[in-house]
């Protein structure tokens, strides 16, 4: 089997938008299964690796998420107001490191025990970014202060605190329809020692 890095040959890339993040137009020439090279255009969407996080109350069988305002969300249709697990950029950070930071300004809470379950990418036709899922424990104890996330980035973040139970019916009701957020819920919801939640 050919190695991927032998099958693409770059032709010219053109930056479109260094603005917010960075989106390029990647021209190249990619050898298919049949032997024969095709030419493809493509365009990528650059704006870092993230890291997303799961709080979860073992004992109250509860989930700590956020509702936020999504521009993009928006305009495709949606009121814009989605309910999500913390989450954010890694900004040159360990994944875990910053992961613990993200939680605690969007939540408030101090995170404890954070696991790394698994890493995934999220729109990868034309994303670049991969993101780190995370599964964090927390009680009334670790709450610090309110969250809300910060106002220098825009953020103006409610928390939540619901049943699993409760979180997996808003998804079947389209209530939560994050991606991110419906696959640690359902990662959740597999565990053995949340059976009596469901």
């Amino acid at each position: 089997m050919i190695p991927t890095k032998d099958r693409v040959r770059m032709v010219a890339t053109q930056v479109l938008s260094d603005d917010w993040y960075l989106l390029k137009k990647n021209t190249f020439d990619f050898l298919r299964r049949d032997g024969s090279w095709q030419r493809q255009s493509r365009e990528t969407y650059d704006r870092g690796d993230g890291a997303v996080i799961l709080l979860v109350n073992r004992a109250a069988q509860t989930v700590i998420l956020t509702r936020q305002f999504r521009f993009p969300v928006f305009v495709n249709g949606h009121d814009g107001m989605l309910i999500e697990a913390a989450a954010g950029l890694l900004d040159n950070a360990s994944p875990e490191q910053r992961i613990r930071a993200e939680a605690e300004e969007e939540t408030g809470y101090f995170v404890q025990n954070v696991q790394k379950v698994f890493e995934a990418y999220m729109s990868p036709g034309s994303v670049t970014e991969k993101l780190h899922f995370f599964i964090g424990e927390y009680d009334a104890s670790a709450r610090v202060h309110h969250g809300g996330g910060l106002e220098e980035e825009g953020e103006d973040l409610e928390v939540l605190e619901m049943t699993l139970k409760e979180a997996l019916q808003a998804i079947r009701q389209g209530t939560i329809v994050d991606a991110k957020t419906i696959m640690l819920l359902q990662f959740i919801a597999l565990d053995p020692e949340w059976e009596n939640a469901l």
